[in-house]
This record gives C-alpha cells, structure tokens and sequence, in this order.
C-alpha cells in the first residue's frame, strides 16, 4: 500500500513545487530590476566614467585600427595621439567658451532690464520684492547684531559656489578616469575580446564576435556621424550670430552643438535660448527670428531628410522608445545621462539585434 501512495505523493510534491517556482518567479524579478535600478543609481560616480569610456572607445577604435594597418603605428602611440587631441579639443572649448560666458553673465542682468523695459507693472513689482528683500536683510543684520550670543550666517551664494566647485571637481575626476580607461580599451581591447571569445562555446562565439565587430562598426558610424553634423551646426550658429551681431557667438554656437545630441527635446531647448537672447538683444522682429529661425531650419533639414539618409533604418529607434529612454536616464543619471541616452540605446539595439532570441524585441522597438 505504501508503494502505491508514491507515485501519487511524487506528483503532488512536484505539483507543489512548480506552483511555488511560478509563484515567486514575478517578486523575484521585480526584486531583481529595482536592484539593478538602485545599483545604477548608487554606483553612478563609477558606471558614468565607464560608459562614456565604452563610448568614447567605439568613437576612437576605427582610428587606431586605421593608423596600424596603413602606417604600422603601434596602438600605444596612435591611442596616446587621439586621448591627446580629444583633451586638447576639450581645453580649447573651455578656454574659448569661459570668457564669453563670463561676459555673459555680467551682462544678463543689463539684458534682462532692457527686456522688461516699458513694462511698468512688471517693474513696479520687481522693485517691490527688492525693497522687502532689503527689508528682511535689514531686520536679520539688527537682531544679530543685538544678540549676545554668536551668530552663524551662511550666505546662499557661498553654498552655491560649493556646490558648483564639488560639481566641477567630481566632473573632471570621472573625466579623467574615462579618458584612463578609453585609452587602456583601445591599447588592449582586443585582447580581452579575444580572451572572452576563447571561453565559450563555438555558437555563442560566434555570436560575441558578430556583436562586437559588427556593433563597434554601426555604433561607430553612428556617434561619428552626430559628432560632425553636430560640430557644423554648432560652427553654422556661431558664425550666424557673429554675424547678426548677438553677444557671445562662441557660447551660442555651443549650445547649438550641444543640445543637438538630445533628441527632439534639444531642439527645442536650443531654440528656446537662442529666442530669449535675440529678444534680449534685439528690437527689429527680422533680427529676433534670424538666429532662432536658421537653427530651427538646420535641424529640421538634417533630421528629416540627411540623418535617415546616412544612417538608413538599422538603428532607427522608435521616437516613444527614445523619449522614454531619455527620460529614465535623465532621472538616473542627470544630465550626463540625456546625453548618453540615445548612445546607450544605440548599443542596446545592435546587441539585441544579433541575438536571434531578442530580435522580436529589436523589430518592436523600430521604427
């Protein structure tokens, strides 16, 4: 009898456990994603530096590869030459761009008064909250003065120049640990590809090594392909506004660069700013529209007819997926990490579109 209660009692036992398995299938994936979300969150100050080494990497890698095969320079020296320009290309932005943006600043505030002129009401009531701000300072320097015991005042400008001293400080730290690392990825990269490759199986091998060569190829392409468009955009706008007379056409011309690597939103932030400081600047309406209007005109050519033309519809992301991408790495890393969003979707799709597992998903995610 016992022998026939087995069977039985095997089934139900094996029942019971497949129950659980599913059951606890869903809270441990969850627990799972929101670790990883928490871990790239916490670990930013790590991860920042190595994705935009990865990055930089994919950029640079053709370059060197190039320079071995036709003139036999060594990877040392040829990767040496690249992190070298690369520095050299971001000193001469800074130094260009810290004066004019140091000017700026002081004239804002000329700027802005000059916005707001003839507009009474407005300047009745910013007058208003001055006089009770100077008020309020007024009272609190009395009562410390009145009082016996020693008071501490700290002023808002100087945490804020803190602040922006820890910023600038953490900033060029994870920028110098990027550029270490971009360097020892293409001195010994392809070392360590082929290290990995030898440890798996001839299947999967194959399908890292397409990954690799064939992703590094596109994602190549691709960021260089932005760089440029990116770089004459922003040297189109600077030269406009040198020549229609705005202030600081370098910082401008920048910022046209720059916000051009965030998709859809970037131009419209772009536009925005270029708007505010024509308006700032001029009274004729041709001369308020004339830079804002040729930014508007430049991106809106290249994003609908000479972008899809080079890139073609391999990498081309859905635009909901970019937004959403844009957003999630905005929240998770800052600004740093909208800049990285459409790069690091790039990557994500070239993966997945050479896994036959994940092309399902890569197909559902284009356009």
């Amino acid at each position: 009898m016992q022998s026939s209660q087995n069977p039985e009692s095997e089934s139900n036992s094996s029942l019971l456990k497949t129950i659980k398995k599913q059951d606890l299938s869903t809270p441990i994936y969850g627990l799972f994603t929101f670790a990883v979300l928490y871990t790239l969150f916490l670990a930013s100050e790590i991860l920042l530096p190595i994705v935009f080494a990865l990055l930089l990497s994919l950029l640079m890698a053709p370059a060197v590869a190039t320079a071995g095969k036709r003139w036999h320079i060594p990877r040392t020296i040829s990767a040496l030459a690249l992190i070298l320009t690369f520095i050299a290309a971001l000193a001469g932005i800074g130094y260009g761009v810290f004066a004019p943006l140091t000017q700026w600043a002081e004239d804002a505030p000329r700027a802005v008064e000059r916005l707001l002129q003839g507009r009474s009401e407005v300047q009745q009531d910013l007058e208003k909250l001055q006089r009770a701000a100077e008020d309020i300072q007024a009272e609190v320097e009395d009562e410390v003065e009145e009082s016996d015991e020693p008071q501490v005042i700290i002023h808002e400008s100087e945490l804020w120049q803190n602040r922006l001293a820890t910023q600038v400080q953490s900033g060029v730290t994870g920028l110098a640990l990027a550029l270490a690392l971009t360097y020892f990825i293409l001195v010994s990269g392809d070392v360590l590809v082929r290290n990995l490759a030898q440890q798996m199986r001839r299947q999967r091998r194959h399908i890292f090594l397409c990954i690799v060569r064939s992703g590094q190829e596109q994602i190549a392409r691709y960021l260089g392909v932005i760089t440029s468009v990116n770089v004459g955009i922003g040297v189109a706008i600077g030269l406009l506004s040198w020549a229609a007379g705005l202030p600081t056409p370098v910082l401008w011309g920048l910022v046209a660069g720059l916000v051009r690597f965030i998709p859809y939103i970037g131009g419209i932030l772009g536009t925005g700013l270029l708007l505010v400081v024509s308006v700032a600047t001029f009274e004729e309406l041709w001369q308020i529209l004339l830079v804002p209007g040729a930014f508007v005109l430049l991106i809106t050519v290249i994003g609908f007819f000479l972008e899809p033309y080079i890139h073609g519809q391999r990498l081309a992301v859905n635009p909901i997926i970019v937004f959403v991408s844009i957003f999630f790495w905005g929240w998770l890393w800052g600004p740093v990490g909208v800049l990285l969003a459409v790069p690091v979707m790039t990557v994500i799709m070239v993966v997945i579109s050479h896994i036959p597992k994940l092309k399902p998903l890569a197909d559902v995610l284009r356009k």
